[in-house]
């Protein structure tokens, strides 16, 4: 007999509620009542070849205010009204089952709509204002009044990070009510920024909205009503996002983690593995065992070669906020969540770097209660994975100040350099230098032409003495300019290629080893030969033109340094 249920909770005291079963249906909306306030989904029983179940909590207009996803590994989901700002009260749950009796999954199949039982403790006393003079309870009834019952926050009340701070009035896609819906910004303009210190003046906003993903990504806009069974196709790539990782953890592996894409929806497709040798892509996220980490952005990952475990930390949510450390086991593929020691307040948009073993974490933007906006750190901390302790080491020297969305890179194994970012409204173009091992920071005076002042752009370690720097944001538009520091000389290079002229921020840009086919002529014969080089890998990432990205740009890393 197959047991197999998924079940809902709908509220703190109400009993679960079987939403789908063996022998039922696929597919259920379930419509939330005004008065609950949490949700729980989980299953029950073997899954047998049952691969997943997703699940939406949706609005009034059917478009996702959270997603979520059980697996066997991963059997229970929750949410909570305070951290879903556009939580209201016409929320409906989608569940729908993928995988197991193929045969039922060939045919199309109506969506069965359920209404939510609605639950009082025996124990419960009425109060006497709530009773009709004939003994009977009154039922709660909820009031649409107009555009209310689906208004948002305002940017100046989320989080500091500016490409998702704004909402404006329109949207590709459908056309909302009033002002509670539409395309969010993905660069906000000055004023925007200023706002989220509390410094509003009269700069006019930025005109380019988000609402679309590039024209490869234009089937994902389809209206989730006429979504069956029949027409899910699992897709072969990700879709555009940006504030995602990409961590390599070998020759030819790299993984995909997280990231938002248009209209602030985080990704329902959280977890790819990247092949290099054919540069494919596979679905991760129903590989892993384990609890996998809640769905995010501004977070870090990074892979140790000596444990071959990828540690994840940080990040946020809409309003949440995470000060937790995932690791993925790459040879068990298993997911642990770690109860650290000591103390790391919420980071999102930090550096992250791996040295010894040890993890070192850098600025960062951290919440602070409203109406306090969003503040930003120039504290350094590690975490030490063999005692799952967090600590703060004394560093002497000259220090970077507080920032968010800079970048990071570990050069010669001993020294981290630290290059731009910024503290809304200031962005910056400094470079500063931490000896590993005398914990001393100290600035680095650099010569020729140096990057505008930017944040969220990429960056990757392309030899022992130099790094590149490409696009990201000046606090108006992205960028599409690419630099190339030289340790040694301390010196800047800008160079121009056209696999890196399309404008970008909050991409990621990874080097790995990949095999290059060579034919060349010896004793008046055609010899082939296979060869390994070192690349460049771009990917993800929003534009000026509110496009996520979801192509793989490639690089020969031979190419960008000849042209120094």
């Amino acid at each position: 007999m197959d047991d197999f249920g998924v079940y809902a909770v709908f509220g703190l005291n109400a009993p679960p509620q079987k939403l789908l079963s063996a022998d039922g249906s696929r597919r259920v909306c379930v419509a939330v009542p005004p008065t609950v306030h949490q949700v729980v989904l989980f299953s029950s029983g073997p899954w047998g070849e049952r691969v997943c179940v997703n699940a939406e909590l949706n609005d009034a207009e059917r478009i996702p205010i959270t997603i979520g996803k059980l697996t066997p590994y991963n059997r229970c989901l929750s949410w909570e009204q305070w951290e879903e700002e556009t939580w209201t009260e016409s929320v409906t749950l989608n569940v729908t089952l993928e995988g197991g009796d193929m045969s039922k999954a060939g045919r199309s199949e109506p969506e069965l709509i359920l209404a939510v039982k609605e639950y009082t403790p025996k124990d419960t006393t009425v109060p006497p204002a709530s009773r009709e003079p004939n003994g009977k309870r009154k039922r709660g009834r909820t009031v649409e009044d107009g555009d209310d019952q689906t208004k948002v926050a305002e940017a100046g009340e989320d989080e500091n990070v500016c490409p998702n701070g704004t909402v404006e009035k329109t949207t590709p896609v459908r056309k909302p009510r009033g002002q509670s819906r539409g395309g969010q910004k993905l660069f906000s303009g000055g004023a925007d920024a200023a706002k989220m210190k509390g410094k509003a003046n009269g700069a006019e906003e930025a005109q380019r909205t988000v609402g679309r993903t590039p024209p490869q990504s234009a089937s994902r806009t389809k209206s989730k009503q006429a979504k069956t069974p029949t027409q899910t196709v699992a897709p072969v790539s990700p879709s555009g996002r940006w504030g995602q990782t990409l961590c390599p953890v070998d020759a030819q592996t790299a993984i995909l983690i997280g990231g938002q894409g248009a209209r602030m929806q985080f990704c329902k497709d959280p977890m790819w593995k990247l092949c290099t040798e054919d540069m494919s892509w596979m679905a991760a996220e129903t590989l892993a065992e384990g609890p996998t980490p809640e769905a995010r952005i501004g977070h870090t990952a990074v892979y140790d070669p000596d444990s071959k475990r990828i540690f994840v930390f940080g990040g946020s949510k809409n309003r949440k906020w995470f000060n937790d450390v995932h690791i993925l086991d790459t040879q068990s593929w298993k997911w642990t969540m770690v109860e650290a020691q000591g103390k790391v307040p919420p980071l999102a948009y930090h550096s992250c770097s791996m040295f010894r073993g040890e993890l070192f974490v850098l600025g960062g933007v951290f919440p602070r209660p409203n109406p306090e906006p969003d503040g930003c750190s120039d504290s350094l901390y590690i975490f030490d994975p063999h005692l799952s302790i967090w600590y703060e080491p004394i560093v002497t020297g000259d220090k970077p100040s507080p920032r968010s969305g800079h970048s990071a890179c570990v050069m010669q194994g001993r020294k981290i350099y630290v290059f731009g970012g910024w503290d809304t409204p200031v962005c910056y173009n400094d470079m500063y230098m931490l000896d590993l091992g005398l914990m001393e920071f100290a600035a680095v005076k650099t010569t020729g032409k140096a990057p505008s002042p930017r944040s969220w752009h990429g960056s990757a370690v392309l030899s022992d003495t130099r790094f590149l720097i490409h696009g990201g944001y000046n606090g108006n538009n992205a960028l599409s300019d690419t630099f190339i520091f030289d340790i040694d000389t301390n010196s800047w290079t800008e160079v121009k290629l056209p696999q890196l002229s399309v404008p970008r921020a909050g991409h990621c840009l990874i080097t790995m080893d990949t095999v290059g086919h060579h034919r060349f002529s010896e004793d008046d014969e055609d010899v082939d030969m296979d060869f390994v080089g070192k690349t460049l890998l771009v990917f993800g990432g929003g534009d000026n033109e509110g496009n996520f990205y979801s192509d793989l740009t490639t690089v020969a890393v031979e190419e960008l340094l000849s042209s120094v």
